[in-house]
């Protein structure tokens, strides 16, 4: 009860000191209500020298050089520096010929208030975009009326403001799930750069200790005692082509044999049809060409030919095409098997030794031949083919590792460059690098991928157009008109993202795009414009750049959000 009491009597003390504040002249805001308090004279804003009497307020003749003494009227729409000079502000020499006032003051009550442009007032116009409650239009010029309809535009613009609200709030809640994605990300790049770091590490350890393998396993490769392959190579080599010869010939021989069995096969099977023909035709038939054929069919049995092959023939065939070693014409192994070798005998004498002692030997052998190589008393050995397989293995093991450790290295300068890139204030870019969103155009489809490219696809088919391709984050300052569903840039500093170096246009430069970002719920690409030629302009909507402090800017530099 003492609640609904005390809010009675507040309310009654509000509307008494409201009653008493004295009532602005028309047209004059609350900031400016100050300067029109006096009942007896009026101080110009700009110039206070100038003293007018109130009468003279809202008159509609301009006597303040700043206008100030008009805020209802649109006698002092024209105010300039350049305008002349008016008898009461002769006597001045710095009188501000500037307009003082922001215009013409609509309470729009119901809405929120605003000011109209002088020039605007009494136009004979409703301005209900600015002046909803019509006030501007107070003298009913050519019996024009405004109603109030601040009502109906208040509620459908609080409406809009709810939904904008909303969606603000939307956007600010996804560009926080995108700067924990970037964070994310981000943490995963320099994770992988410090498992790598270890790795290169690891590797590097592993390659230096392959590369002494692999020197211990030449320094043995070059004490190896190689036995001979036969009796002097020139012999050998002479001996191995002639069998790889022999045997090709062979080889030969049996495929020409089965060649020609198969055209006796032919010929025999051809000569049956013929002799059936010659016997089976009407020689009454009047036809030249059926005579001819059998007359030229008669002709050649009449002739004598010599029989393809025989079995004697073949039988030697047969003996031929064996291999040497079913045949023993020839014994390769006769030839084959030369003297022993200064190596051989040196290979004959450990036979003789124990077995405890052969490896001795064999040690102290390969080491006195190293150190005779080393010193350059006796050649090593170079028997080309015949590397041993320890050494292949070193010299693989270490191939290996060393491919293995560029690739790691490789994959590290990518990753510490990905670093340096710039993805926006918090890295908020990371989260939607490779992502695209496109947009219907009438004739062609637009599209947009973050930080990779821009393409133009047209309906009709053929190939894509290429935009440009990402080059960089900026910042530019904008000044357009926010539509009533909010899809637009607005007034202010924005985020631009440069995409430069597209395919080439005829006659003209490489097309490029700048894609100017503003905050909205979803990515979307509002408008797409031509601003040169060749040269493209995009307005896109995304939460990315939604909810960013002073502090983020200060962070983000050229790339703030």
């Amino acid at each position: 009860m003492r609640r609904i009491i005390y809010g009675c009597v507040l309310a009654r003390l509000t509307q008494a000191v409201v009653a008493a504040e004295p009532s602005r002249p028309r047209g004059v805001g609350p900031e400016h209500a100050k300067f029109y308090k006096s009942t007896d004279l009026f101080s110009c804003i700009s110039n206070p020298s100038i003293k007018l009497s109130t009468s003279q307020i809202n008159d509609d003749y301009c006597d303040c050089p700043d206008g100030s003494d008009e805020p209802g009227t649109s006698a002092c729409s024209y105010l300039s520096d350049l305008s002349p000079a008016y008898a009461s502000d002769l006597s001045t020499d710095n009188a501000s010929r500037s307009i003082a006032l922001p215009g013409f003051y609509c309470k729009n009550k119901g809405h929120q208030p605003s000011y109209v442009p002088f020039l605007s007032v009494n136009d004979g116009v409703c301005d209900y975009d600015l002046c909803c409650d019509g006030s501007d239009e107070w003298a009913h010029v050519g019996g024009l009326k405004c109603e109030d309809k601040c009502k109906e535009i208040g509620k459908e613009w609080r409406k809009n403001d709810e939904q904008r609200r909303k969606s603000l709030g939307a956007a600010g809640k996804k560009r926080k799930e995108l700067a924990a994605e970037a964070g994310r990300l981000r943490k995963q790049v320099e994770d992988r750069i410090k498992t790598l770091e270890t790795q290169i590490q690891g590797s590097g350890l592993k390659v230096k200790s392959l590369e002494t393998a692999l020197a211990d396993a030449e320094r043995q490769e070059r004490g190896r005692v190689v036995r001979s392959t036969g009796k002097g190579s020139k012999v050998g080599s002479l001996i191995q082509m002639a069998k790889d010869r022999i045997e090709e010939l062979r080889e030969s021989l049996v495929e020409v044999r089965e060649q020609r069995d198969i055209g006796k096969s032919r010929l025999s099977e051809l000569e049956a049809l013929l002799s059936t023909f010659q016997a089976e035709y009407n020689p009454n038939f009047n036809d030249e060409g059926v005579k001819r054929a059998v007359r030229s069919w008669e002709d050649y049995v009449a002739r004598d030919r010599p029989a393809i092959g025989n079995d004697a023939q073949d039988r030697d065939l047969d003996e031929i095409a064996k291999p040497d070693s079913e045949t023993g014409v020839i014994k390769w192994s006769d030839w084959e098997e030369g003297e022993e070798s200064d190596v051989d005998v040196l290979y004959k004498i450990e036979e003789y030794l124990p077995i405890a002692v052969r490896g001795w030997v064999d040690q102290r052998l390969r080491d006195l031949r190293i150190f005779l190589v080393e010193n350059g008393v006796i050649a090593a050995s170079t028997v080309s083919g015949d590397e041993s397989k320890t050494l292949t293995d070193a010299r693989d093991a270490l191939k290996a590792a060393r491919e293995s450790e560029s690739s790691l290295r490789n994959e590290l300068s990518e990753h510490k460059d990905d670093l340096a890139k710039s993805y926006g204030a918090n890295d908020i870019f990371r989260a939607l690098k490779g992502q695209c969103i496109s947009k219907d155009s009438g004739e062609y489809n637009y599209e947009l991928c973050w930080l990779e490219r821009t393409t133009q696809k047209s309906k009709k088919g053929g190939s894509h157009t290429g935009m440009g391709n990402f080059a960089g984050i900026d910042s530019i300052t904008v000044e357009d008109d926010l539509p009533p569903d909010g899809k637009g840039l607005g007034t202010g500093v924005r985020v631009a993202l440069r995409y430069e170096n597209g395919q080439h246009c005829w006659n003209g430069p490489n097309r490029s795009t700048l894609v100017v970002l503003a905050c909205a719920e979803q990515d979307e690409i509002w408008k797409i414009t031509e601003e040169e030629k060749c040269v493209y302009r995009m307005e896109v909507g995304t939460p990315a750049v939604c909810e960013v402090g002073g502090k983020e800017k200060e962070e983000g530099g050229k790339d703030e959000l």
